[in-house]
């Protein structure tokens, strides 16, 4: 289920921002002669009063029918598309008694058509290499149905299997009545699924802020009485009243040139007829008048969050130059009070978690003006009086010119980069595109008239035009609603709630401090070193690059993405470094950056870097720490100073664990909310037998650390540790090698090779092969089982690649016996997990979420799934549709830089994983039924597995 609550204004960077030229500096582009895109009419798509139409490359069509289309010609990643069928169907468009309908229609799409039998559609598309779920799928909304295929070849053949497909669902469903019933199972399990803490906060919320609105009775999943009295009657009646021609929209972006996929649709859709009157959407009314009304929503799961909020009519502001300006400069005052608050929580105690100040759309019949504080508990008071007060601040005082160029930088930055980048844009990026044109909300421009036309425009970017914008757009917040969210109630309650919201708006606010700024201090790092080996690697053709300090370079130059370059480096450690005693003494390497530098702030660094692109997240992988990033050609030098910054100066600065702090008991107190949650904190002490290393520890231990604990295991690995860099895409070799050689070359010698720490290595699955039941504190129809079983590590390639073979079976069988035969669960998971850290450890789960009292029909039906498994081969079908969407993958991977940055960041420490790749798809095709059979005779032993059950806290205690 997805849904869109708001219609949010039109952002101006994006607004100002789209497409296609030569990469080029902001000097050199210059704003082309365009000419109209074949077949577009504004008319067609309520954009007439736009002052803009799309850039060269689109193709627009409408059918005699009404149906309309639009193709986006498209070589990234090559030999793919995407496929998007938009219906203005969704749960607004539902009536009292067929609340949910919309998203069952969407789920009888893939259940028997006219031409294709029911549970036909999904196995034909995974014969194709569609993975279901990842490569097709479907969600519902509040005012649209969108159905989704990502085809892993742009072939003719594919594409009309694709477009028979779509057509199938919008004129020819069958709604068996058989079918109807299965299906409703597996939407009452999903439902039930998604009824959490937080979906009943999001209710809440509506009911509140929009009393006579319909959101809040129109939740695309529907409710339980109306979803239990589905008719195939009715889904129809439903499905042909709201799937008219008129209301659909068909997307293709990919590889096939436009008069082919123009024809092909027209061949599919051309004949579909079928008679009705679209109508509108309905959301309800705002009332602007609404006001001084208070809610207090409580729930131990919920984090403390004060919510102020005024309503306003809807403005209708057609796309024109004029509004994209307005727009700009209030995109421009929002980033800066943003900037301000993010500067108030990087405190060692801020008086916030988090806020978020706006105003957007009620789809078009109202605004809303928000302002929300999220605190810790017990500190919503702090937290309101100091983000009204920035608030305040803003509006009466306004901006500085430095602040003001901070965010023109950024901005700034952003056009460039994606100017430069337009040759190279992807299909999801286009899909994205042609989706604002479908809700009419403006016109895509090319990246280079949006940059010159930012340019043009800069000159008129002022403070004082800034705020006149700002205060145009935002709503009074006067007699606010005020909503307020937690675990317990506010001391004072309702009337203390707007006696601190009132007296903030009252008190004296001051104008804003002056921030000082510097230059970057780290961009020399002594003498470059020395390059003592370089060769290619085949058959991938990295470049290995050793200098004499010991750091390793991995190069690999592609055009898949003009202007951007990949960047991580791996340095020797990481999870490998936790020991049973020290459980948590690499936790906070994901908090590195946030200490800043030894010269720099975390928060001097944004501004000094602001119109960069540049980056530096750290996270502890298995046996290494890993920093990534993604930056342009001509920040790349900028790029390794800063990585090699952290390396040599880490700020540890204690600043940088205050929001992280405050955060732990929300966090702590979520645990163990769904059963999902619970299943992930048990597991690890399950079958580790309480291995610290792999256990939670209590919320105390986390509390108590700071980045001492960190410096004692990091400092000398940053300073000493082996070092591995991978460098993928719009790179000279000769350029990176140079400048790796003045950075991380210059350092002080360091290991040669990550330490093999053959101790460390060593991880336990426990002997306790019985069945857990654990608690969780969700709702009382909720629960979840895995089977989980020992296998090994993931050193036998053959072995490995058979085994995640076999996960992509048993999700298959279990799909088909517990979604399709019994409509028992809406998803279920099979999962190959074969350790490349820890020798000899592995291991296979299986399993489902479930409504609770289905337990043992749930494992009786996925013991007989695996009893077949163990017994007979599987069927060759059955092996061809779990196969093909793995080969899929593998043939696609390296059509992105993001692919081929797994290949280069360890190409030398790990120069076999190379080989086993180019191997991988001779031996997924080598691969048997007798295999597979193998393989779950081998490890999936009944009694071998460990069963865990998590079910509501009650039916726990009955069970023990």
């Amino acid at each position: 289920m997805a849904s869109r609550i708001s219609r949010a204004a039109l952002c101006a960077v994006l607004a100002l921002s789209a497409t296609a030229v030569p990469p080029a500096t902001a000097q050199e582009i210059a704003v082309s002669d365009t000419q109209t895109p074949d077949g577009w009419d504004a008319s067609d798509w309520d954009l007439g009063d736009s002052g803009f139409q799309p850039e060269e490359g689109w193709r627009f069509g409408k059918l005699a029918n009404g149906m309309r289309y639009i193709i986006r010609p498209n070589d990234r990643p090559e030999q793919t598309a995407i496929i998007r069928l938009h219906i203005a169907a969704g749960s607004l468009d539902e009536r009292d008694d067929e609340r949910g309908f919309a998203h069952f229609v969407e789920h009888m799409a893939f259940n028997g058509s006219t031409n294709v039998p029911e549970g036909e559609m999904v196995k034909l598309l995974e014969r194709e290499g569609l993975a279901f779920g990842a490569d097709t799928n479907a969600s519902t909304g509040f005012d649209e149905t969108i159905y989704k295929l990502d085809l892993p070849r742009a072939e003719p053949e594919l594409l009309d299997t694709a477009l028979m497909m779509m057509r199938e669902t919008v004129g020819e469903l069958t709604f068996d009545a058989e079918a109807v019933a299965r299906e409703r199972g597996v939407i009452l399990s999903e439902r039930r699924v998604r009824n959490t803490y937080s979906l009943k906060n999001v209710i809440d919320s509506f009911e509140f802020l929009y009393p006579h609105g319909r959101v809040s009775e129109r939740l695309p999943i529907g409710t339980l009485e109306s979803l239990e009295g589905a008719t195939a009657e009715g889904l129809r009646a439903f499905w042909e009243r709201e799937y008219l021609p008129e209301d659909t929209v068909l997307v293709l972006s990919g590889d096939f040139p436009a008069a082919a996929a123009e024809q092909a649709i027209r061949e599919h859709f051309a004949d579909w007829q079928r008679v009705g009157v679209a109508g509108e959407i309905e959301a309800g009314t705002v009332d602007p008048a609404l006001a001084g009304q208070t809610d207090i929503y409580l729930d131990p799961a919920l984090s403390e969050t004060v919510t102020l909020a005024r309503h306003a009519p809807y403005i209708d502001r057609p796309d024109t130059l004029a509004e994209r300006q307005r727009s700009l400069l209030t995109s421009i005052g929002s980033r800066i009070i943003a900037r301000r608050i993010q500067r108030l929580s990087r405190s060692e105690d801020p008086p916030f978690r988090g806020v978020s100040i706006g105003a957007s759309d009620y789809f078009e019949d109202g605004r809303t003006m928000q302002l929300s504080v999220a605190t810790e508990d017990g500190g919503w008071q702090r937290g309101l009086e100091a983000a009204i007060a920035e608030y305040r601040t803003a509006l009466e005082y306004g901006f500085s010119e430095a602040e003001l160029a901070e965010q023109v930088a950024n901005i700034r930055t952003a056009l460039e980069n994606a100017a430069a980048n337009s040759q190279t844009r992807t299909n999801a990026q286009f899909v994205g595109q042609a989706a604002k044109i479908i809700k009419g909300n403006g016109v895509p421009t090319g990246p280079a008239e949006s940059l010159a036309r930012f340019e043009e425009f800069a000159p008129q970017i002022t403070p004082d035009a800034v705020l006149t914008a700002l205060k145009d757009e935002y709503i009074d917040l006067g007699d606010p609603l005020i909503r307020f969210t937690g675990k317990t109630a506010p001391a004072g309650g309702e009337a203390a709630l707007r006696e601190v919201a009132e007296a903030a708006f009252a008190a004296r606010v001051e104008p804003p401090s002056e921030i000082e700024t510097s230059e970057f201090a780290y961009t020399d790092f002594g003498e470059a070193g020395e390059v003592v080996s370089d060769t290619r690697t085949e058959p991938y053709g990295i470049r290995t690059v050793r200098f004499a300090n010991g750091v390793m370079l991995n190069i690999k130059p592609t055009e898949l993405e003009a202007d951007r370059v990949r960047v991580t480096m791996n340095l020797d450690g990481g999870a490998l470094l936790k020991t049973p005693d020290e459980p948590l003494n690499v936790e906070l390497v994901g908090l590195l950056s946030a200490g800043g530098l030894g010269e720099h702030s975390r928060d001097e660094l944004q501004t000094i870097l602001s119109g960069r692109s540049v980056g530096a997240g750290f996270s502890a992988d298995g046996e290494t720490f890993v920093a990534s990033a993604v930056t342009t050609p001509r920040d790349f030098e900028l790029q390794l100073q800063l990585m090699a910054a952290y390396l040599t100066d880490p700020g540890y600065r204690d600043e940088g664990l205050g929001p992280w702090r405050q955060s732990l008991a929300d966090f702590f107190a979520r645990l163990g909310k769904t059963p999902a949650s619970a299943y992930s904190e048990a597991v690890g002490p399950i079958l580790s037998d309480r291995d610290p290393r792999f256990s939670r520890q209590p919320m105390e231990a986390y509390q108590a650390l700071d980045y001492s604990d960190l410096r004692t295991v990091l400092d000398d690995r940053l300073a000493t540790g082996a070092i591995e860099i991978g460098i993928v895409g719009d790179i000279d070799e000769a350029e990176a090698i140079d400048l790796v050689a003045q950075t991380f070359g210059a350092l002080p010698s360091r290991e040669a090779a990550f330490q093999e720490r053959t101790d460390a290595r060593q991880r336990s699955f426990t002997d306790e092969r019985r069945t857990y039941v654990v608690p969780h504190d969700g709702e009382q129809d909720q629960a979840l089982m895995r089977l989980v079983w020992p296998t090994d590590d993931d050193s036998d390639w053959d072995r490995s690649s058979g085994m995640t073979l076999l996960a992509s079976v048993v999700r298959l069988k279990l799909l088909e016996k517990l979604r399709e035969e019994l409509g028992q669960a809406y998803s279920a998971s099979a999962t190959s997990a074969m350790s490349d850290t820890y020798d000899g450890y592995g291991t296979f789960s299986v399993g489902a979420q479930v409504d609770a009292g289905q337990l043992d029909a749930v494992r009786e039906a996925i013991g007989e799934v695996l009893t077949e498994l163990r017994s007979t081969p599987v069927d060759a079908d059955t092996l061809q549709r779990a196969r093909q969407p793995i080969l899929e993958s593998l043939a696609n991977r390296l059509k992105t830089n993001a692919g081929w940055i797994t290949l280069a960041d360890r190409a030398q420490s790990e120069a076999d994983y190379l080989q086993r790749l180019s191997a991988a798809e001779d031996r997924y095709r080598a691969m048997t039924t007798d295999d597979l059979l193998n393989l779950a005779q081998q490890y999936l032993e009944p009694a071998e597995a460990v069963e865990i059950r998590v079910v509501p806290r009650e039916q726990a205690g009955q069970a023990q």
